[in-house]
C-alpha cells in the first residue's frame, strides 16, 4: 500500500474537495443511524397506544419511584449493617453497592427526563397517531436529504478521482518522455500503454471508492456502533467477540486479491503488446499467411489472463458470503442474549451486568436495527475490497515507472557548447547494450567541420549505435565524443540536441497536418518559412497538387496517407527548417522509389554542402555525397578514406560496393 499512499497524498492536496465529500458522508451516516433509531418510538410508544406526552410522564413517575425504592434499600441496608454479624456484612456490602449503583442510574435518568419533559410537552404531538405522523415525516425528510447529499458526494468523489487520474496521467506521460531510449526497447509499447490507461484508470477508480463508499460505509458503521453502545455497551462487547475473526479473514483475502490483480495486469500488458505488434505488422502477417500462428499466440495470452481473472473472481466470491455469515452470527448472538434479558427483565447475563436497568422491547429493537445497520455497510465494504486492492496493485505498476530515473541527464554544472568550427571527434568509444556483447570497440572517427562522412558496413556492425551516441540517446561506456574539444556529456541535452538534425530510415510523422509535421521542433516558424523548407525538399509540388487540403492535410497515423517518398521528403523539410549544425542521415533513402531517391539526392546534395553531416547508407548514389567513407565491421572502425582510395585497399568496402552496385543495377 506504500505507492497507493502516494496516490492518496495527491488526492488530499485537493483539500476542499475531500473535505466537502467527507462532510457529506458524515451527514449521510448520521441520518442512516437516525432513521434506524426511529424503531424505538414506534415500538415503545406508538404501538403501546401512547403519545410522547404520556410516555415522558410515565418515565418520570417510574424514575422517581425507582429512585425512591433504591434510596429506601440503601437506608435499610445501612441499618442492617450496624447490627449485622461479621459473617453477613460481605453480602450486605454487595447489596449496598448494587443499591447505590441503581440509585445513581435512576437519578441520572430522572435528570434526563426532567430536562426532556418541557421540550416534549411544548413541541411534540399529544396523540399517538400524530406522533406516528411526525416520526414518518422525519424519516421521509431525513431520507430525502440523505439521498440528496449522497448525490453531491458521488459527484465530488467522481471529480476527485478524475483529477487524480489526470494529474498522474500527465505526470506519467511527462516522465515517460524523460526516460532513456533503452527503456523503450526493454519495455514494450503495450505495457506502457496499459499502465498509462488501464492502470491509471484503476487508480482513479480506487480514489473514488476510497473517498466515497470506503469513507461512507465505515461512518455508517461507527454511528450505528455508538448508537448500539448507548443502549448497552456491555452487550455490544459480547456480540463483537466475532469481529477479530472477520478482520483476519478480510486481511488474508485483501492480500490474495492484490497479488491476483497484479498478475492479471501483467498478463493484460502482454495482450496489449501482442495487439500492438499485430496491428503494426498486419501486412507481413497476411503476406506470410501467419494468421493461425498469431491467433494461437494471442489465444495463449488471453487464456492466461482468463485464468488470472478466474482467480480474482474466486477470491471476490468469498468476501461477501464470509462477511455475511459472520454478520448473521453476531445478530444471532445478540438475539439470544438480548432475548433472554428482555423476556426475563434481567440486567445480568452469566453473572455479568449487561445494563443498568431492564431493556425494553423498543430498546432491543433499536439495538438489533443498529447491528443490521452495521452489517449492511460491512457487506458493502467487503465488496469494495477488490476495487481498492486493484487500485493498489495499479499504483505499484504506475510508480514502478515513475520511480525509474533516467541515466541520460544534464550535468550538474553544464558548460556552453561552442559552434562547431574545427572538428567533431569520436575517441576510443566503447559501448554495449549487454555486458557480454560489445557493440562498439575503440571506435575513433574525426569529422572536420563542414565535412560529410558516410559510414558503411554490414548489418549489426554498430553504425546506427555510433550515431545514436552523438545526441546522447545512449551514453558510451568509455571513450569520449567531443565538439571542438567539449565533451557532449558536459553540456545540456537541450543545447546539444538543438544543434542536431535527424532523418531516419522510417520517416516518423505524427497524425497532424503536413505543416505541423514540417514545423515540428522549429521555433514558431511562419507559413512562408514552412513553404520554403518544403520547396527546398521538393515536397511543395506534391503537397499542393496531390493532397486535398494542401499543407492542412492530416497525414494519418505515422503518415499512413502519404507514400514512402512523400513521407521522407516531409521529414527532410522538417530537418531543413530546423537548419541544424550537424545532420544525421540514417538510411534516409533506403526505402523509397527511384524517382523519390533522385529528388531526395538533389535535396541532400544542396543541403549537406558546408554542413557537418554523418550518413549511413547502402546506396552507391548516396556515397557520392561523402567527402570520406568510414568502414566498420564488428564494432570497430577498420578503414577511413575517399571511396576511390578504399576500393583498392579495403576488401570489405569492395565487397559492399559490389553488392550495392549489383542491387542498384
Amino acid at each position: 500500500m506504500k505507492n497507493y499512499t502516494r496516490v492518496l497524498r495527491i488526492a488530499l492536496s485537493h483539500r476542499w474537495n475531500v473535505a466537502a465529500a467527507v462532510l457529506c458522508s458524515v451527514v449521510v451516516a448520521f441520518f442512516w443511524a437516525f432513521n434506524l433509531a426511529a424503531v424505538w418510538p414506534v415500538v415503545d410508544v406508538i404501538m403501546q397506544n401512547r403519545s410522547l406526552h404520556e410516555w415522558v410522564q410515565e418515565e418520570a413517575t417510574q424514575a422517581d419511584t425507582s429512585l425512591a425504592a433504591a434510596r429506601a434499600t440503601i437506608e435499610n441496608v445501612n441499618q442492617q449493617l450496624d447490627a449485622a454479624p461479621e459473617a453477613e456484612q460481605a453480602e450486605l456490602h454487595r447489596r449496598l453497592a448494587i443499591a447505590q449503583h441503581d440509585a445513581a442510574t435512576f437519578a441520572q435518568k430522572a435528570q434526563r427526563i426532567a430536562w426532556l419533559r418541557p421540550w416534549v410537552e411544548r413541541w411534540m404531538p399529544s396523540t399517538p397517531f400524530k406522533t406516528l405522523l411526525l416520526v414518518c415525516g422525519l424519516v421521509m425528510g431525513c431520507t430525502l436529504l440523505k439521498n440528496a447529499l449522497r448525490i453531491v458526494s458521488l459527484v465530488l468523489v467522481g471529480r476527485l478521482g478524475a483529477q487524480v487520474s489526470r494529474e498522474l496521467r500527465d505526470r506519467f506521460y511527462a516522465h515517460m518522455l524523460r526516460l532513456d531510449m533503452a527503456e523503450f526497447s526493454e519495455r514494450g509499447r503495450g505495457d506502457l500503454m496499459n499502465r498509462c490507461t488501464n492502470d491509471l484508470g484503476a487508480v482513479g477508480g480506487g480514489v473514488q471508492t476510497l473517498f466515497g463508499q470506503a469513507v461512507l460505509e465505515p461512518l455508517k458503521m461507527i454511528t450505528c456502533f455508538f448508537a448500539a453502545a448507548m443502549i448497552s455497551w456491555r452487550l455490544l462487547i459480547v456480540v463483537a467477540i466475532i469481529a477479530p475473526i472477520v478482520a483476519i479473514t478480510i486481511r488474508w483475502l485483501a492480500k490474495a486479491i492484490k497479488r491476483a490483480n497484479r498478475r492479471a495486469m501483467e498478463e493484460l500488458s502482454g495482450i496489449y503488446e501482442t495487439l500492438s505488434e499485430t496491428l503494426s505488422g498486419m501486412k507481413l502477417i497476411k503476406a506470410f499467411t501467419m494468421e493461425p500462428i498469431e491467433r494461437r499466440r494471442f489465444e495463449a495470452s488471453s487464456r492466461m489472463f482468463y485464468r488470472r481473472s478466474l482467480k480474482i473472481t474466486f477470491y471476490n466470491s468469498l468476501v461477501s458470503p464470509i462477511t455475511e455469515n459472520l454478520g448473521v452470527a453476531m445478530v444471532v448472538m445478540a438475539a439470544l442474549a438480548g432475548g433472554y434479558l428482555v423476556l426475563n427483565q434481567e440486567t445480568h447475563l452469566l453473572g455479568l451486568r449487561i445494563s443498568n436497568e431492564p431493556l425494553t422491547h423498543g430498546m432491543m429493537s433499536v439495538f438489533f436495527a443498529m447491528l443490521v445497520g452495521m452489517s449492511d455497510p460491512a457487506r458493502r465494504l467487503s465488496s469494495l475490497l477488490q476495487d481498492i486492492q486493484r487500485a493498489s496493485a495499479s499504483a505499484d505498476r504506475v510508480y514502478e515507472v515513475l520511480d525509474r530515473e533516467p541515466t541520460i541527464v544534464d550535468p550538474k554544472n553544464p558548460v556552453a557548447l561552442p559552434p562547431l568550427r574545427r572538428a567533431l571527434v569520436f575517441k576510443d568509444v566503447n559501448f554495449a547494450y549487454h555486458v557480454d556483447h560489445p557493440v562498439l570497440i575503440d571506435a575513433t572517427i574525426e569529422v572536420a567541420a563542414g565535412e560529410t562522412i558516410a559510414i558503411v558496413g554490414p548489418n549489426g556492425c554498430g553504425k546506427s549505435t555510433l550515431l545514436n551516441l552523438l545526441p546522447r540517446f545512449f551514453d558510451a561506456d568509455s571513450g569520449a565524443i567531443t565538439i571542438d574539444g567539449v565533451n557532449v556529456r558536459d553540456v545540456r541535452l537541450e543545447d546539444l540536441r538543438k544543434r542536431i538534425g535527424l532523418v531516419t530510415q522510417d520517416a516518423v510523422l505524427f497524425n497532424d497536418t503536413v505543416a505541423s509535421n514540417i514545423a515540428y521542433g522549429a521555433d514558431h516558424p511562419t507559413p512562408a518559412e514552412i513553404e520554403a523548407a518544403a520547396r527546398q525538399a521538393h515536397a511543395h509540388t506534391f503537397i499542393t497538387e496531390k493532397l486535398s487540403d494542401g499543407y492542412d492535410t492530416i497525414v494519418g497515423n505515422g503518415g499512413s496517407r502519404l507514400s514512402g517518398g512523400q513521407r521522407q521528403r516531409v521529414a527532410l523539410a522538417r530537418a531543413i527548417l530546423r537548419d541544424p549544425e550537424i545532420l544525421i542521415l540514417d538510411e534516409a533513402t533506403s526505402q523509397i522509389d527511384v524517382e523519390s531517391e533522385h529528388l531526395i539526392h538533389q535535396v541532400l546534395e544542396e543541403f549537406t554542402r558546408g554542413r557537418t553531416t554523418l550518413l549511413i547508407t547502402h546506396r552507391p548514389s548516396t556515397l557520392t555525397l561523402a567527402d570520406r567513407v568510414v568502414v566498420m565491421d564488428k564494432g570497430r572502425v577498420i578503414d577511413v578514406g575517399r571511396p576511390e582510395e578504399l576500393l583498392p585497399r579495403c576488401d570489405l568496402f569492395r565487397r559492399l560496393c559490389h553488392v550495392n552496385y549489383r542491387e542498384s543495377a
